[in-house]
Formats: C-alpha cells, sequence, structure tokens
C-alpha cells in the first residue's frame, strides 16, 4: 500500500475565503479546506501535535488563503476533540482494528465520520463524494473502496433519511 502523495503541511496565511468581500465559500474551497484537514489529521495522527500548533503550522502556507478557513478550523478542532468518539463510530462497521488502519484513510474516515455526525448542513453525498475522493488522490490502491463502504454503513446509522432519500431519488432516475 503506497500513497499517491505526500503531505506537506507548512506556509503562511491570515485570511478566511469567507472573510474576503463577504463572500460565502465556493465548493472548491470547501474542498481545499477539507484537503488541508486531511493532511492535518493526517499529521496529528503521526505525532500528535496540539491543535492550536498544528493550525499555526497550516497557517503559514499561503495556499491557506484560497480555502474555506473557517471550514478547516471546524474540521481540525471539531475532529480532535472527538476523536475517539469518531473513531468508535466508524470502528464499529470496519473488518479490522482502528489503530491498524491506514493513517491516511484514517485520517479521511475520521473527517467523514465527523461530517456526518457534525456538518448537517454539507448534504451526504458531498461528504460521500469528498471523502471517497480524498481517499483517491491520498489513499492506498483501492482505499477508496474501503472508505465508501464504512462510510455508506455509517451512513445509514447517522442518517438514515437522508440515505432513504437519495436511494428513493437515484430509484426515480433510474425508472425515468
Amino acid at each position: 500500500m503506497t500513497e499517491q502523495r505526500s503531505f506537506s503541511g507548512s506556509g503562511d496565511a491570515a485570511m478566511s475565503a469567507k472573510g474576503r468581500a463577504g463572500k460565502h465559500p465556493s465548493p472548491k474551497q470547501r474542498r481545499r479546506a477539507r484537503e488541508k484537514a486531511v493532511q492535518a489529521l493526517y499529521q496529528q495522527l503521526l505525532n500528535y501535535t496540539p491543535v492550536d500548533e498544528l493550525e499555526a503550522q497550516f497557517m503559514e502556507d499561503p495556499i491557506m488563503l484560497k480555502l474555506d478557513l473557517d471550514y478547516f478550523r471546524r474540521l481540525v478542532r471539531g475532529v480532535s476533540a472527538s476523536y475517539a468518539e469518531l473513531d468508535a463510530l466508524f470502528g464499529a462497521h470496519t473488518n479490522r482494528p482502528v489503530d491498524e488502519l491506514d493513517p491516511v484513510e484514517h485520517a479521511i474516515l475520521r473527517l467523514g465520520t465527523y461530517e456526518l455526525k457534525y456538518c448537517m448542513d454539507v448534504p451526504l453525498p458531498v461528504v460521500m463524494n469528498e471523502s471517497i475522493e480524498l481517499a483517491k488522490i491520498y489513499g492506498a490502491t483501492d482505499g477508496h473502496k474501503f472508505v465508501n463502504g464504512v462510510l455508506d454503513r455509517l451512513a445509514s446509522e447517522l442518517r438514515a433519511e437522508e440515505v432513504a432519500a437519495v436511494r428513493a431519488a437515484r430509484s426515480r432516475r433510474g425508472r425515468n
């Protein structure tokens, strides 16, 4: 299992994308926020770093000016504050112990689980697609299939009504 890309987590930024001109962040800015959050969470898994210090390290990267900084902070701080709960939630849907997971997939599962449970403003298909894409980019070969399976089972538990609505919509499209 080899990673497809390496992570770097240093550089300089001080302004949230949302803060600029009062605009709401674009999907691209949210995607970048998730990507950087996974990098931070990965780094934290390998070498625990307090959240404030971790955030400060990432703020040195100029790319931080191009993402939804508020969402990055929400994700990193939220996952860091509840990692044991998140691990237990998705761990119930894995076929191996959580501490034996690939660190990239572990970070992505923590992030995806956090979004499923605490970011109800983010639609289920977005959480799933973003998690799968992150796993395709950074995870091991076929790691995205593992992430998809775990989060799909967890979504049925955490967002049962939304899962049913998405499946019904797909079924209707299939009949038309």
